[in-house]
């Protein structure tokens, strides 16, 4: 019995972030679909992973990604996990993605300050990860460092989490 074959191409797994009321993405999620766009480009083949649930407002995160790369990523390369809600959620939905369709690597597609959690999650997920950088360096310092302790908290928290939902498989 064989699994499906290895394939060369990361996964792009965009994490989602704050939709708009009026269904635009924040300048977060912004920055996050100019870089999925360019890791895209980068690799023709790759699926981009487009996660993120319906937050405070109607349209999901994962699909207001894919309709930002709609126009530079063909569709059939698009996936959208409309479930997760959370860091911890897309992380363990995209390793089973990629466990599932023979994918080795990811490339976590997210903001700087977001980068050791969301890899590490991945990686506790059994899915090996490289970064990308997206550089906000046009955001208030005041903002920057909020987002950094938000995520020295939440890092431990998520990896004690992802710890306890591998156990509980």
């Amino acid at each position: 019995m064989t699994g499906p074959a290895i394939s060369s191409d990361p996964l792009v797994v965009v994490f989602g972030a704050a939709v708009r009321a009026d269904g635009r993405a924040s300048g977060a999620l912004a920055g996050r679909i100019e870089l999925a766009r360019h890791l895209a480009a980068r690799s023709p083949e790759a699926i981009v992973f487009c996660s993120g649930a319906i937050g405070d407002e109607g349209s999901s995160e994962a699909s207001v990604i894919a309709r930002g790369l709609r126009d530079t990523v063909a569709a059939d390369r698009l996936v959208l996990d409309e479930e997760s809600r959370d860091t911890l959620q897309t992380a363990r939905a995209a390793a089973d993605y990629a466990r599932s369709n023979g994918i080795a690597r990811c490339v976590a597609c997210t903001d700087n300050w977001h980068q050791p959690r969301a890899r590490m999650l991945l990686r506790l997920f059994g899915v090996r990860t490289m970064g990308a950088r997206l550089d906000h360096g046009h955001r208030p310092a005041r903002r920057r460092a909020r987002a950094y302790v938000r995520e020295a908290l939440a890092l431990p928290y998520d990896a004690v989490a992802g710890a306890w939902a591998l156990i509980r498989r």
